[in-house]
């Protein structure tokens, strides 16, 4: 398999200015489960289990593609259980990430529908580089002595967050990997670094109620990590009939993106979201594509008249 040194390195330079070491989301707001081990429903026997897969930058050689996917169920009126799988691929297999962690979710009941949900999550990342094959943009291959030796290593991690929510609104904390893991290090008299640092999300949303059919729903998200400026997402979304939802979402200094959804089922929704690179980047790139399905599954058969996720 052949990959282009080049790209990389521009990959490498990308990563030095925005610190995009977590992979990032359009759909952040139906992905909460894997950013913050607090998010909670606190719907009883509904088993929530979503999928999204993300391929950015296409058309540039090597672009991250990510899936990630998650399960996540009330087990009482207080505690709620996950599992969430993050699998990152840059480079066309250059430079893969596996990322499996159990959450657990504490929730206190407030006033009225008021909650505050204390979460965190443990788990391991499984890193490999597969340098097999690399080009020079000449054509020839690399001997550079760095990229000669291949890694296999796993490390444990933690995370943690909160999560204030209502029927209407919520506002969440969370840094998912606390731990500081050096992936690279000297190894045969070749010094190879890489350090993955603590990354820190702050979300936010509202459900405006405009009409009997239709819902206005303003989302915000904010990923900041040392040594990068902050990376922040803004996100309107108007939901029609319960069943058809589309909008716009800005991410600050990168892209502007489309989104929309479509509740297939009462307990299956599809969505699709496209990002236009704004950057310089966008002269090498054709846009991202996501697509997300979340479904609800009734374990108990009570019945419920919506999903339990507005975000």
């Amino acid at each position: 398999m052949k990959k282009i040194l080049l790209f990389i390195t521009c990959l490498c330079f990308l990563n030095k200015v925005h610190a995009q070491q977590d992979p990032q989301y359009t759909h952040y707001m139906y992905n909460m489960n894997v950013i913050n081990p607090a998010y909670a429903t606190a719907t009883p026997s509904i088993l929530n289990l979503g999928g999204l897969y993300r391929t950015q930058w296409v058309g540039a050689v090597g672009g991250p593609k990510t899936f990630t996917f998650f399960a996540h169920t009330p087990v009482s009126e207080k505690i709620e259980l996950g599992l969430s799988l993050i699998s990152d691929d840059i480079g066309d297999g250059a430079k893969k990430e596996n990322n499996i962690f159990a959450d657990f979710a504490y929730i206190l009941q407030l006033n009225n529908d008021h909650r505050l949900s204390l979460g965190i999550k443990a788990g391991v990342t499984i890193f490999e580089t597969n340098f097999n094959g690399f080009e020079l943009e000449s054509g020839a291959t690399s001997t550079d002595p760095a990229f000669n030796q291949n890694i296999n290593s796993t490390f444990p991690n933690i995370g943690a967050g909160a999560f204030y929510f209502t029927d209407t609104y919520y506002v969440g904390f969370s840094a998912p990997n606390l731990l500081s893991t050096k992936h690279l290090e000297e190894l045969n008299g070749v010094s190879r670094f890489g350090s993955e640092n603590v990354h820190m999300f702050l979300t936010a949303g509202y459900v405006f109620q405009i009409s009997e059919n239709l819902k206005l729903k303003p989302s915000f998200m904010a990923k900041a990590v040392s040594g990068a400026s902050m990376v922040a997402d803004f996100s309107a979304n108007a939901l029609l009939y319960d069943r058809l939802e589309f909008g716009v979402s800005y991410r600050l200094d990168d892209a502007v993106s489309g989104l929309v959804n479509f509740k297939v089922l009462p307990n299956l929704r599809i969505g699709y979201a496209y990002d236009y690179t704004v950057t310089n980047l966008g002269e090498f790139n054709s846009g991202t594509h996501e697509v997300f399905m979340l479904f609800d599954l009734n374990l108990m058969k009570k019945g419920y008249d919506k999903s339990p996720r507005f975000f």
